[in-house]
């Protein structure tokens, strides 16, 4: 006879089912190995020697009437949360006394009703289900490893005391529905049952009474066969795995006489049919749709579109931080200009901030201020003046750094100012400052001490301002200061038609983006030529009010 192949993982398994759990349905094969069947052949005898006849180790009739022969293998189909009674239960609840609760009256009439019947399908296998006395018993003295001798600690016992069960098993807080949100004075039981995800759960115990011939119903030959697990979800975990093309599992009972034992678990449910398969991929197709259609009538079908030849600028910024200031605790007062009449915001558009006072971290060289202080706004631009010399401009982000002391008196830290970018994306910026001087230890004395500096009565003026009309802005006689740095961190969105349409609009509006972008160039450009301009007439003077005898013809200082 061939050799047994056993399977040895016990471990458990876990799928996951969109049908119905109560359409599960398993076999359960169960046979005993080393049983009396193996002693009922006799071999032929020898000539010569005397041998006892095996036949007389034949086991007797059990006291239940059924033969050996029948105990020793067994097989049963079983649904979910089927209640299969084992012998034990069937001789206790026939004692009216011992039914306690209303689920033991019931059991009790379950089996009377058997018994007036063809009697019990099962012999040693049975069920324990989830709303038995075992299951909670099982499920508080579960083991946390596999080792023999194990040790619970204090959070494992804590622990089990913590069921995630169904919520409709039990009362919470005396009876009283959970429709409070929050629980002002919860219960030590509460927390107990709420500080963990409390998934519904459902479990089933398969079981097989492996006592031996006419000792049927005592609680120490119980051993579970396969443990069942369904939460809301769907999940199934089954442990052992369902058997398949694997050999059997095997329990080796204890006791005196040590019997072998093998079963198989098989899945047994009933495949869907085609029109089933059919019928329910329709009604999910019908559930999605209806689902999505939900969606769109939350968001709507009308996408809110700019007017022909218009622009529409979406900012999201942080003020990030700002570096390299004299004193601490700063905070950035910030606004953007819309520089002409083209560009227009929303009514309720806030287009100024300030952030909150924050100390500075050494980083460095330098004093750094974290302020990660967000704003957004929106702008439009709807171009109508068509002649190509006409040259719009871009919105520009203003910026004052001021310092808090003790005293709450702020001191000017810093004027910068940025144009936007004029590329859709993400950039980060560093706007350099600088502050107005006064000559003399007076005015820096005042500022250290008592606060208040000179300021900018309009800060556009950091730069050309938009409502500037001359041809000429005169900054003579203004001395400034160099001082730190502040960080933006921007996303620009842009919205045209002229990003989807391909017609004429289009190409006046991209020629439009063109200069737009043209204009921002420009104006680097611009800034850096006035910058060589200013230090050039700077040198001029500083030449001129050297004496004579130190400047060459040629216009050099001599050293």
């Amino acid at each position: 006879m061939a050799e047994t192949v056993w399977s040895t993982d016990t471990g458990e398994a876990v799928y996951r089912s969109w049908d119905p759990v109560r359409n599960l349905r398993l076999r359960v094969h169960l046979q005993r190995i080393t049983s009396s069947s193996y002693l009922h052949h006799q071999p032929a005898a020898q000539p010569g020697k005397d041998l006892i006849d095996l036949a007389t180790f034949r086991p007797h009739p059990s006291t239940s009437g059924h033969r050996p022969e029948v105990d020793e293998e067994e097989e049963v189909v079983i649904g979910w949360q089927e209640k299969l009674f084992s012998q034990f239960e069937v001789d206790l609840y026939q004692n009216e006394a011992a039914c306690q609760s209303p689920l033991d009256h019931q059991y009790r009439q379950e089996i009377l009703k058997l018994e007036d019947l063809d009697g019990r399908k099962n012999r040693r296998i049975f069920t324990y289900t989830d709303s038995d006395r075992y299951t909670n018993l099982e499920e508080h003295c579960q083991k946390m490893t596999t080792a023999a001798s194990e040790m619970p600690s204090f959070l494992v016992e804590r622990m089990a005391n913590v069921r995630r069960r169904r919520q409709d098993r039990r009362g919470m807080e005396g009876g009283i529905l959970k429709s409070r949100i929050v629980t002002w004075e919860p219960s030590e039981e509460f927390i107990r049952n709420s500080h963990v995800i409390n998934t519904p759960l459902q479990t089933m115990y398969i079981m097989a009474d492996l006592g031996p011939y006419g000792k049927l119903g005592y609680k120490k030959y119980e051993h579970v066969l396969c443990t069942l697990k369904v939460d809301s979800n769907g999940v199934i975990t089954v442990k052992p795995d369902f058997t398949g093309s694997r050999g059997p599992y095997r329990i080796e009972t204890d006791g005196e006489k040590q019997e072998l034992w093998k079963y198989t678990i098989d899945s047994v449910s009933s495949l869907v049919q085609p029109e089933e398969e059919e019928r329910e991929q329709r009604a999910l197709r019908d559930l999605y749709g209806r689902h999505k259609e939900y969606l769109n009538s939350l968001v709507g079908t009308d996408f809110e579109t700019t007017v022909p030849g218009a622009l529409r600028l979406f900012v999201n910024g942080e003020v990030v931080s700002a570096q390299g200031y004299e004193f601490d605790n700063l905070y950035v007062h910030f606004f953007v200009e819309l520089p002409s009449t083209s560009w227009s915001s929303p009514a309720f558009q806030q287009l100024s901030g300030i952030t909150q006072t924050c100390a500075t971290k050494s980083l460095g060289m330098d004093n750094v201020a974290y302020f990660s202080y967000p704003f957004t706004f929106e702008a439009s631009f709807l171009h109508e003046d068509e002649s190509a010399g006409a040259l719009p401009a871009w919105p520009v982000l203003y910026c004052e750094v001021l310092s808090l002391d003790f005293w709450q008196r702020y001191r000017v830290e810093g004027y910068g100012a940025v144009v936007l970018p004029a590329t859709p994306g993400s950039h980060t910026l560093t706007v350099p400052t600088w502050r107005p001087l006064e000559l003399g230890p007076v005015a820096e004395l005042r500022r250290f001490f008592i606060g208040g500096s000179l300021e900018l009565e309009d800060l556009s003026y950091v730069r050309i301002p938009g409502t500037f009309k001359g041809e000429r802005l005169s900054r003579f006689g203004l001395r400034t200061e160099t001082t730190g740095s502040v960080t933006f961190r921007l996303h620009c969105l842009q919205q045209s038609r002229a990003f989807m349409e391909s017609s004429s609009l289009r190409k006046r509006m991209r020629s439009v983006l063109d200069r737009l972008e043209g204009f921002s160039q420009q104006s680097s450009i611009h800034n850096v030529l006035e910058a060589f301009r200013r230090a050039r007439r700077r040198m001029q003077e500083a030449r001129e009010s050297l004496p004579q005898d130190l400047v060459s013809p040629s216009g050099t200082t001599v050293s």
